[in-house]
Formats: C-alpha cells, structure tokens, sequence
C-alpha cells in the first residue's frame, strides 16, 4: 500500500477492541509473535524516500497512515519516536493520519517545538464502544492537536457522540466492523445513530466496513470478503461528507513538489461503490490497473 507507513511493528493490547486484533491474526499465518515490537529498518524514513530524479516517491499533498500494524504512541516505541517526528517536520507538505488507543500518554510524547500543533498531522482515537468514547475523546479534546478525528472500530457496542461533536473539534469519524478470529457482531442501527450525529453535526461520516458478522433488522450477514463489506457499508447509505478538512500544508525544499509532483489521486471503476471513497486517499499512479476514472 502506498499511502501507509509502518515505522515500527508489534503491539501490546490495550482493551476490548484489541481482542480480536487483526494484526496478531495475520502475523500468526507468517508465523510471527504481534506482541513482538521492532522497528522496521527497511521502511522507518519511507516519506523521505525518493525516486531516480531525486523527487520525494509520496508526493505533496498525500494522506499517509501511520503505524497501522503497533500504535505511535506505544511505550515500547519511546526510542524511536522522536526520529519519527523529525521525519514528519521534515514533509509538511504531506497529511499523517495518527490512530491511537493510547490518548493519556500522547502529551508527554509531544515534540520540541510543537505549540498547539502542526497543521499536517492528522490525530485520531478509537473508541470500540462507550466505555471507551468516553474515556478517549475527553482526552482527544484537550489535546494540542489542529486536525482531529475518530474511528469506531472494531464498533463492538452502541456509541453515542453527539455531547463531543458539539465542541466543533472533530472533522472526521470513521466506523467498521470486526474481522478475522472471532469477530463480534456490528449492528446497523449502531452504525445509523453514528451516522445520524455525524449528519446532524456536519462531520465527514464513513462507515467503510460491515465486518464479517453484520445484524441488520433481525438478520445476520456473514460477509467473509472485505470487498463484499465495503461494497455493503456503502449500499447502506450511510456515509455523510460534512465540512471540508482544511490542511495548510507548506513546501519542502523542493519547491516543484507543488507544481507537477502535486499528488492527483485517481480511482478504480469498482472505488465508486467503495465504503472508503469519501476518506480515501486514491490509488498511487503506477499505471498497472487499467482504465481509471480521475477524482476530478
């Protein structure tokens, strides 16, 4: 995937959405511990990487997701994330998607320099069910952040949010239900009361998954295939694009990354009935997929 950078691996589960991790379950079919956390040497400055023209290969305006196999705020991933941070201050003409279950220990490693935050970094916290939300995005509220969000998965129990949207922090809220080894069931009225929050608050709402167990008026889908989940979840309707996220991003030193190095994502035919297309960040032009039909 281009558009996600892993500057280390492995986790320590946190809470209940944890059960299940999807990222234990696929590192036990290579044979490997997810418990294990190390850095990935081979990809740690990947948006510092460049092509043969010496041009950055993530292009200016990108959307990249961080650490998507650990948290970036893991206590085992204290000695790295200072050269991490350095590499972000380095690309601000790039947007880096953060995702944590760990928003009490965030303040503390913050930055030298950060003030009230940097306009490319992007701050989200999960909150699986209630209990969580309601743990989670107090903190997320109070934090320094300039952009933040949330991500209902795996959406494992009812969660209300309209109280927290009312502080006009949140641009973002993502929800998807639970995968792999004995996923638990997400249910749309779940999913609609999200959505109907989102809605009412103007908020950008994608509901990009069913999850492979989804209830929906007293019946059970079981959805093994995750293209068939996204397709579902945007059948559903539920997904709201609410006020646009605005990123003041800035040059680098390379003062043509926003001339004609300028990201343009494009998309698939099949990205048009996709859960993910309101959040997407589109498909890198490696010109392997054929006909396309551009963002616009």
């Amino acid at each position: 995937m281009h558009d996600i950078w892993n500057p280390w691996h492995g986790c320590v589960k946190k809470s209940e959405g944890c059960r299940h991790c999807y990222m234990y379950f696929l590192d036990r079919q290579r044979h490997m511990d997810g418990s294990v956390v190390f850095k990935v040497k081979n990809n740690f400055d990947y948006p510092l990487h460049k092509n043969k023209n010496g041009a950055y290969k993530i292009k200016s305006g990108e959307q990249i997701r961080v650490c998507m196999t650990s948290d970036f705020f893991l206590e085992e991933a204290d000695k790295w994330r200072n050269e991490a941070w350095d590499i972000m201050r380095r690309r601000p003409d790039v947007v880096f998607y953060l995702l944590t279950k760990r928003p009490e220990r965030v303040r503390q490693c913050l930055p030298e320099g950060w003030n009230d935050g940097w306009e490319n970094i992007f701050f989200n916290v999960t909150c699986e069910n209630q209990q969580m939300a309601d743990e989670r995005i107090p903190l997320l509220l109070e934090l320094p952040f300039k952009h933040k969000g949330i991500m209902a998965a795996p959406f494992i129990g009812p969660v209300s949010i309209a109280a927290y949207l009312s502080a006009g922090q949140i641009e973002q809220v993502i929800a998807g239900g639970e995968n792999y080894d004995g996923a638990r069931p997400l249910r749309y009225e779940w999913v609609k009361k999200l959505y109907d929050e989102c809605r009412a608050a103007d908020v950008t709402f994608a509901f990009i998954e069913t999850g492979t167990v989804f209830v929906k008026d007293g019946k059970t889908y079981r959805l093994p295939d995750k293209r068939l989940q996204s397709e579902q979840a945007y059948r559903s309707g539920l997904q709201h694009r609410g006020r646009r996220i605005d990123f003041k991003l800035t040059k680098t030193g390379q003062t043509e990354l926003f001339g004609e190095n300028l990201y343009r994502p494009f998309f698939k035919p099949r990205c048009d009935i996709c859960g993910s297309r309101l959040i997407c960040n589109g498909c890198g032009s490696c010109g392997s997929c054929g006909s396309v039909s551009d963002i616009g």
